[in-house]
């Protein structure tokens, strides 16, 4: 375990957020420092140098960065040896294909479908595409539920897992964007994704992370805009 502090590069109510859940369910020691979207911080010289990417989060340990959410969690996890079954427990192999599931399938429908106007095309051809991927991403969530059902362990045990915390934020945002288009999301949909929401953001460690970012007393399971102390959301 490293005795270092971390910095974690955050926007309020971005990707980075996961990163905070974790760390203060860890108890970890850790910085903030904010990258201003309203200013595109993040597509600055200075924050590439960070992540190399561009995008958020980004995570300072001593003289290296992670970035990366998936990756983040991952190294967080066996570091602490917590927060996800152990490298020789049997549960490992399905928490690692669910993880990488969540982080390469549905985080990554996910921006497709809010940021869909990057890819171009004609206005029938952009409601297509966003067609598209909201059935997509509403499979992937029916798989995650099934899974949340068969196997809640790589999820929530007497604390939520990283696959846990990931799985719980997405859905906090699918709830809210793209801002006056998601009403097609209904959380309730997928019964057990929302029972592990509502155990998760009863956690003391979720609300000091729900109150730095200004998410609501119910961030997870009836999500609203956030209202920040600093940066922007968006």
């Amino acid at each position: 375990m490293t005795d270092k502090t971390y910095i974690l590069h955050y926007a309020p109510d971005n990707a980075s957020l996961i990163i905070r859940f974790a760390l203060e369910e860890l108890g970890a020691p850790y910085q903030t420092k904010l990258v201003d979207r309203s200013t595109r911080a993040q597509e600055s010289a200075a924050y590439r140098r960070i992540s190399p990417t561009g995008l958020i989060p980004a995570l300072e340990i001593g003289g290296q960065t992670l970035f990366e959410t998936g990756a983040i969690l991952l190294w967080l996890s066996e570091t602490h040896n917590a927060l996800a079954p152990a490298p020789n427990d049997p549960a490992r192999a399905n928490f690692l294909k669910w993880l990488f599931f969540t982080a390469n399938t549905l985080h990554a429908d996910m921006r497709l479908h809010f940021y869909a106007d990057r890819y171009g095309g004609s206005p029938k051809a952009l409601e297509e595409f966003k067609a598209a991927t909201r059935t997509r991403i509403a499979a992937h969530l029916d798989l995650l539920n099934q899974a949340v059902s068969a196997a809640q362990h790589l999820f929530m045990t007497d604390r939520p897992t990283v696959l846990g915390i990931y799985l719980v934020t997405l859905c906090r945002w699918l709830q809210l964007y793209p801002e006056g288009e998601a009403g097609w999301f209904d959380l309730s949909a997928y019964p057990e994704i929302l029972t592990l929401a509502r155990q998760v953001e009863i956690r003391p460690a979720m609300i000091r992370a729900a109150l730095a970012e200004g998410l609501g007393e119910t961030p997870l399971s009836h999500a609203t805009l956030a209202q920040p102390p600093e940066g922007s959301a968006t």
